[in-house]
């Protein structure tokens, strides 16, 4: 997996403070988005271990508390990108006790293959559906059109 960007101290991509993490790949390439340069699968740098254990030790951090992991894109749950996002929420929950994550995606919930779900159900809230640009909404909460709905998981 790619990714483009990580930002160990983030309080926008979701509440409190956050790390978020944006992966590379997106099937969805939707007009109007403002992200375009996560589109390709093999654009950014490579995911590392080291990256992952950077994130685990961020999140525990004293210093700074984090209220949990934003994953973005690109899209988090692209069919290339799930093995390894799945093993990074899996951690998460094992050794970060307490965070949430947060999701955004392109696909509708009601879509996901067996392998996505897996990962979706390991975390606590889901941003699904396209943007579509002639529904965008500056107003919104957490979505940048109207169509995309906040699922609360667990």
């Amino acid at each position: 997996m790619n990714i483009h960007q990580y930002y160990p101290i983030d309080v926008v991509n979701g509440p409190g403070t956050r790390c978020t993490l944006f992966v590379s790949g997106c099937v969805h390439q939707c007009p109007g988005c403002y992200n375009k340069s996560t589109w390709r699968l093999n654009s950014g740098v490579l995911f590392t271990q080291e990256m992952e254990n950077q994130i685990i030790a961020d999140l525990n951090d004293t210093k700074i508390p984090r209220q949990g992991l934003t994953l973005s894109g690109g899209d988090p749950l692209h069919p290339q990108n799930v093995p390894e996002v799945l093993k990074l929420v899996k951690r998460v929950n094992a050794e970060c006790e307490g965070k949430d994550i947060w999701m955004w995606t392109g696909y509708l919930l009601s879509e996901l293959t067996p392998e996505q779900q897996d990962v979706v159900d390991l975390i606590n809230v889901l941003i699904d559906g396209k943007f579509v640009q002639a529904l965008a909404d500056p107003a919104l909460v957490w979505r940048g059109s109207s169509n995309q709905v906040v699922h609360k998981l667990r």
